[in-house]
């Protein structure tokens, strides 16, 4: 599960392991809701991802994908580098959007964007 300071924090961090948040069964709306309630996410143990583990890689790719349409600050901790996560084909195209989003997201620019809770 995510673990958080108390809602009424104003620096409300999450922190999750990937098993959680990209392995577990999770929907697009579970992300959403996570966005909206977290303005910085630290997610811990990203898997090596193969064509057996595509499910979790497109789970991986929508969280984010959504956290990023919102802004949200996000620190990843990975088995490998990021660019050696996913080593399947039928992802790769949505994998390189993401590793650019993944790059986007460290930019200065993009650090200082407002969060989008809303």
């Amino acid at each position: 599960d995510m673990c958080a300071t108390p809602p009424s924090s104003p620096m409300t961090v999450g922190r999750a392991v990937a098993t959680t948040v990209c392995v577990d069964a999770r929907s697009q709306h579970d992300y959403i809701a996570l966005s909206r309630l977290f303005h910085t996410v630290m997610l811990f143990d990203v898997p090596f991802m193969t064509r057996l583990t595509e499910s979790e890689a497109r789970r991986f790719i929508a969280l984010v994908d959504e956290f990023y349409e919102r802004h949200v600050k996000l620190v990843v901790s990975a088995e490998v580098p990021l660019y050696d996560i996913y080593q399947g084909e039928r992802l790769k195209f949505e994998f390189q959007r993401c590793l650019s989003r993944l790059q986007e997201m460290q930019s200065e620019e993009y650090l200082k964007r407002e969060h989008l809770a809303g």
